[in-house]
């Protein structure tokens, strides 16, 4: 709409084609910056914390071909994790349309008080995992 009225926002357009040319000039992987403006920080704290564990493993003695078989384990990895949140995503709607509240709410048949405590649990014990896994050797 703000072509075909002519009432684009120029001030916000030149701020980002600023910040574009700095990050140009700087380097910055573009990929990973545009990621990184355009999620939420809730979105990328998991996305910051899966390359930090990569960073660790590729700073962890090697060979170039170890390293990057490392990296490829846990891309891999981390992938399909991806793809079953996905898959959760749908099944847990499916409950939640055929109204089987208890099979979704863990809170309350665990005994949970504080669910975001386990979450964070959950995802520390994820990230020791991904490290782990990145870590095993091939057989």
């Amino acid at each position: 709409e703000g072509i075909m009225n002519a009432e684009l926002p120029w001030a916000l357009i030149f701020i980002g084609v600023f910040i574009a040319i700095v990050a140009e000039i700087l380097k910055v992987p573009v990929m990973p910056f545009a990621v990184g403006m355009y999620l939420p920080f809730s979105l990328s704290a998991g996305i910051m914390a899966g390359g930090i564990v990569r960073y660790i493993v590729e700073k962890i003695k090697g060979t170039d071909a170890e390293k990057k078989e490392r990296a490829d384990r846990g891309v891999l990895f981390t992938s399909g994790l991806i793809a079953g949140e996905g898959i959760m995503g749908i099944v847990l709607a499916v409950l939640a349309v055929a109204k089987v509240d208890s099979v979704i709410n863990l809170s309350e048949r665990f005994g949970f008080t504080t669910p975001q405590v386990v979450s964070l649990i959950v995802f520390v014990l994820l990230l020791v995992y991904l490290f782990r896994k990145c870590m095993k050797k091939a057989k």
